[in-house]
């Protein structure tokens, strides 16, 4: 049988087909744009059309899957919006869904991804969610720009620390789960770097790589929310999730560091300075 992985062209979602794959799964891609997404993957495998806002889509996309990749998709900010998949999922008796859930969301029914752990667990889907801390490529993706061109890390997070991990590391984590379903159906896993780091820190780290002085302003919620939406023009919707994100940073649910991903692939999480070299050219000034 083959593995469904949504989001499958963005960072984690690449991570999940490429370890999928080290580990001779079938897997099928979900893309709203097939044609489009064929050209992310250097190996050739199924790519079928998904959208999880048309239900017309989803029994072909189930065609054949016994396992799922659950991600939100960042402009679906409403819970409910995943909804009507899940119960798709559940009639379609999948043997696990692999949900990208959020660290310490177990606590905290802010953000849409706690809802969504609450449901698939309420229609009695087998699961195993997946609670990683920030990921590293949120730097190198997102916050890039502010990087490049202000030498700031422009994100709100106060002092808080934050276990940053690698999305290569979270991959290989979700494969493992869908690679062992029975093993670990109805689990929950926080995985996260072997670091918990302030953004005075990151900044010091990326200085140090990239030879330049990037600094972090520490910034208000407004300033930021302000800035990502009339300067980079991105969605209120996804900027409001980020913000509430930062918010629970501030309370310090980032800053744990667990055995998770080592429990889990016998590994040793990538550090931040090997991240920031491995990825010193998206850091570098236009």
């Amino acid at each position: 049988m083959k593995i469904l992985v949504t989001g499958a062209s963005g960072n984690v979602g690449k991570a999940v087909v490429k370890s999928l794959l080290d580990l001779n799964e079938e897997v099928v891609a979900a893309s709203v744009d097939p044609d489009k997404s064929q050209s992310d993957f250097s190996q050739q495998i199924e790519i079928v059309m998904f959208d999880f806002t048309d239900s017309s889509t989803f029994d072909n996309a189930l065609n054949g899957i016994d396992r799922v990749f659950l991600m939100r998709p960042p402009h679906l900010g409403n819970p409910q919006d995943l909804y009507p998949f899940i119960d798709a999922l559940k009639e379609h008796n999948i043997k696990l869904v692999s949900f990208l859930s959020l660290m310490g969301v177990e606590n905290n029914p802010i953000p849409p991804h706690h809802k969504i752990e609450k449901y698939i667990e309420k229609v009695g889907l087998p699961y195993a969610h997946v609670r990683p801390s920030f990921f590293m490529q949120n730097i190198s993706g997102v916050h890039a720009e502010e990087i490049r061109t202000m030498d700031q890390i422009y994100v709100p997070a106060g002092k808080s620390k934050t276990s940053f991990i690698d999305v290569s590391d979270i991959g290989l984590s979700v494969a493992t789960l869908l690679h062992n379903p029975e093993k670990y159906v109805n689990t929950s896993h926080t995985i996260t770097g072997s670091q918990s780091l302030d953004y005075f820190q990151v900044a010091k780290i990326l200085s140090q790589v990239t030879g330049r002085d990037i600094t972090y302003p520490n910034i208000s919620f407004i300033k930021y929310r302000n800035h990502y939406i009339k300067n980079r023009k991105l969605d209120h919707k996804y900027v409001n999730v980020t913000v509430a994100l930062y918010f629970m940073t501030r309370m310090g649910t980032a800053k744990m560091i667990t055995n998770g991903f080592y429990e889990l692939t016998g590994k040793q999480p990538k550090t931040f300075l090997q991240f920031a070299l491995e990825n010193k050219k998206i850091f570098k000034e236009f």
